[in-house]
């Protein structure tokens, strides 16, 4: 026979047991901000130290190198420089490269706008921490890629469709393709790589931004997908940087001007001035226009603004304006900054991830804005600490970059950025953690530090 609870008597043990679970769930986040150790009358309980996510107020300069010789080290291995035969894989003299030889297959490719900002970040760590082998790696392998070309380049001359393993640095066939490694090259031209091989492969690069990309009709520098007449804000940086680096090369006014007007083109369309944040994308008659704030393609919106500011004199016209903005969008940024120390994913909603890639390029480009003088140390330096502190959480023993996004193209819906899948073999993260690491290195050598009433606070 069955016998059953009243009615009542079954609700309140569900009660009970609801409540005892809600209290148990409880306990750890009430944990964290529990005082252990003595009372008000015979402890200073504010000095007490809080469980904090990120290493807090902990930041050296010999830790940061630590954390760079990781990378470093990791990426030497994993990025050899050599041409094998595809089907033997043994390794082929360079003179005797045809249609069959292609890269020496590694974790990473060695051209590709990702290890063009690699190879910058290899040269800012050897500026910043007189370290050469970091130079070295970028010398080494944009000098093997020119040798490379210079080689193929006679093959094409003799068999015009050529298979040939360079053939986005020949025959550039996007932004992606030129700007980013262009920038490279040219600050590699001045740490000492060889001019014959290299320059002749900018001039082809800044030819192919200047005259052969899509533009808008006002000639803003476009793509075609994925829909007609769209701006990506990745562009800024898979161009400008390049044009700027080429007119420091030159003295070529010219080139800065054409930089400045394509930055006003896309930022009078893309940045929110309420928000302090940019879209990712832009589509010509979209209306209403979906605005989705990507955290790297902010970086890399960022990441111009600092690689204009740092060529252009200043007096230099329009620079003022890429100032302003450079102040308005880290002040959108400082304000959705995570606990933790990194930004989310999609920039304006806590519920996406925490990211690695854009944390790395926001901590060099706040870090560099106030080694320049172009941001209040007091104000952004406790920020830029932090967020170094979280990025350095994503640093394996073995020189690997976890938590970055993967390659990502364009949505309108918030699904697709909440759902990017994240890889230690996404390349986007390498870079930035090098160009971090070197400006924060900086950072703490001319901007120090103390802890005053358990809260960072810059010196001067």
């Amino acid at each position: 026979m069955i016998f059953m609870e009243p009615v009542p008597f079954r609700i309140a043990v569900l009660l009970t047991a609801c409540h005892l679970l809600i209290c148990l769930s409880s306990q750890p986040l009430k944990a964290q901000y529990i005082s252990k150790g003595g009372n008000d009358a015979t402890a200073p309980l504010h000095l007490l130290k809080p469980d904090y996510d990120t290493p807090y107020g902990e930041t050296k300069p010999e830790d940061v190198k630590k954390t760079l010789d990781k990378v470093y080290r990791y990426l030497d291995a994993a990025t050899p420089v050599a041409l094998i035969d595809k089907s033997t894989h043994k390794v082929v003299d360079l003179k005797q490269a045809n249609e069959n030889s292609i890269f020496q297959p590694g974790d990473f490719r060695l051209i590709s706008y990702e290890w063009g900002v690699t190879y910058m970040g290899m040269l800012e760590v050897a500026l910043a921490t007189d370290d050469q082998k970091y130079k070295d790696y970028t010398i080494k392998r944009l000098d093997f890629i020119g040798s490379v070309a210079e080689q193929y380049k006679k093959r094409l001359r003799q068999h015009k469709d050529a298979t040939t393993p360079v053939r986005s640095v020949l025959k550039p066939h996007a932004l992606d393709d030129a700007g980013s490694m262009a920038a490279a090259m040219i600050k590699a031209l001045d740490a000492g790589a060889q001019t014959a091989h290299i320059r002749p492969l900018v001039e082809n690069y800044v030819d192919y931004i200047l005259h052969k990309e899509f533009r808008l009709q006002d000639g803003t520098l476009a793509r075609n997908r994925p829909l007609p007449n769209t701006l990506w804000l990745d562009d800024l940086y898979m161009s400008l940087p390049a044009l700027a680096q080429m007119g420091k090369l030159t003295g070529d006014n010219r080139y800065f001007e054409e930089a400045l007007k394509q930055y006003k083109q896309f930022a009078e369309r893309m940045f929110n001035t309420e928000k302090g944040l940019y879209m990712h994308g832009w589509v010509q008659d979209m209306d209403p226009h979906p605005q989705f704030h990507w955290a790297r393609a902010n970086g890399w919106a960022l990441l111009t603004k600092v690689e204009l500011l740092d060529v252009l004199s200043v007096d230099f016209q329009g620079r003022a304006v890429v100032l302003e903005n450079l102040h308005r969008h880290v002040a959108g940024l400082a304000e959705r900054q995570d606990k933790t120390g990194f930004w989310h994913q999609l920039l304006d909603r806590n519920d996406s991830y925490l990211e690695t890639s854009a944390t790395a390029i926001y901590a060099y480009c706040i870090a560099r804005a106030i080694n320049k003088g172009w941001l209040d140390a007091k104000a952004y330096g406790p920020m830029a600490l932090l967020a170094w502190n979280a990025v350095n959480t994503q640093v394996t023993e073995q020189g690997q970059v976890t938590g970055t996004c993967v390659g990502t193209g364009m949505g309108f819906d918030p699904a697709f950025y909440y759902y990017r899948p994240i890889s230690n073999f996404a390349a986007h993260g390498y870079g930035p953690v090098l160009l971090a690491g070197a400006e924060i290195y900086r950072l703490l050598q001319e901007h120090p530090f103390e802890i005053n009433d358990s809260a960072v606070q810059m010196l001067k």
